[in-house]
């Protein structure tokens, strides 16, 4: 490790060595470099910016149509808000079964009595799934917020650190250093230059670089949840689709049955008359 005073500079060397591995590594090895771990990755990317749009299309359309709710434009505007949240609703789950492999069903479809907007208007503000979706892109926002912050910064932090024997000599050649910068002052200054510290270095960027993928999957295992459980069919919406199936299921049963014993009845009618 070098060190600086006033205006001396260190310099060093250090060798990367290229090691061969084989087919089969243990799963900690592999995840850096898996295909799911990459979409999980892009999954982690792609929320921040699709985040700040529905957060500011929620916070604006829904604070606007409460302030209007005084007059005749505050439902409309309402309605069109979670008509927006829902339409989101349909990108987030299609973007968490492409990247996330996470299969959610559509919530419950609003159901009006009559036709017109005045009923899609009420089916809308009186449906639940509505405003999980507006309570979805509440809660994301600063999720995503946060998932992005860590991912990013380990993924850079380790790869950087992993690489540095590659790229080390930019420092002692364009930079006039002796290496990355470790602590640095008016007076005093520390460099890792030497063959040492470079392979620390890596070392360290090396446990960033493993530990990243599985942090990013938990991150993304709280996406899972929040999506199914906020953007997905509601519990007793569930159990009633599930109750009307297993009725549709009986009566096909009994008519089948029924069927079977008038059939039963006709061919016994019918063989006592031969």
């Amino acid at each position: 490790m070098a060190t600086d005073y006033g205006h001396g500079h260190g310099y060093g060397r250090g060798h990367g060595h290229v090691a061969g591995t084989g087919h089969r590594l243990p799963a900690a090895l592999r995840a850096p470099f898996e295909a799911r771990t990459w979409r999980e990755f892009a999954y982690v990317l792609l929320g921040l910016p699709i985040s700040v749009v529905l957060f500011t299309w929620t916070v604006t359309m829904v604070a606007l149509g409460a302030g209007l709710l005084v007059t005749f434009l505050g439902i409309p505007v309402l309605a069109v808000a979670l008509a927006g949240c829902r339409g989101f609703g349909v990108l987030e789950r299609g973007r968490a079964r492409a990247l996330l492999g996470l299969e959610v069903a559509a919530p419950e479809p609003l159901r009006t009595r009559r036709p017109g907007p005045a009923a899609w208007m009420g089916a809308l503000l009186k449906n639940g799934s509505s405003w999980r979706h507006a309570l979805y892109a509440l809660l994301q926002f600063p999720w995503a917020v946060f998932t992005f912050s860590v991912a990013v910064t380990f993924w850079t932090c380790g790869w950087t650190l992993l690489t540095y024997p590659l790229w080390f000599w930019v420092f002692p050649t364009y930079a006039g250093d002796g290496g990355l910068q470790l602590y640095g002052d008016a007076h005093h200054s520390v460099y890792l230059d030497n063959p040492f510290e470079i392979t620390v270095t890596a070392l360290v960027g090396l446990v960033f670089t493993l530990v990243t993928p599985w942090l990013v999957r938990a991150l993304t295992t709280v996406d899972g949840l929040l999506v199914r459980g906020l953007l997905g069919p509601s519990p007793l919406s569930a159990r009633v689709v599930e109750l009307e199936a297993d009725r549709g299921a009986v009566v096909d049963t009994a008519a089948a049955d029924l069927r079977r014993i008038e059939r039963d009845l006709h061919d016994g009618a019918q063989a006592r008359l031969v």
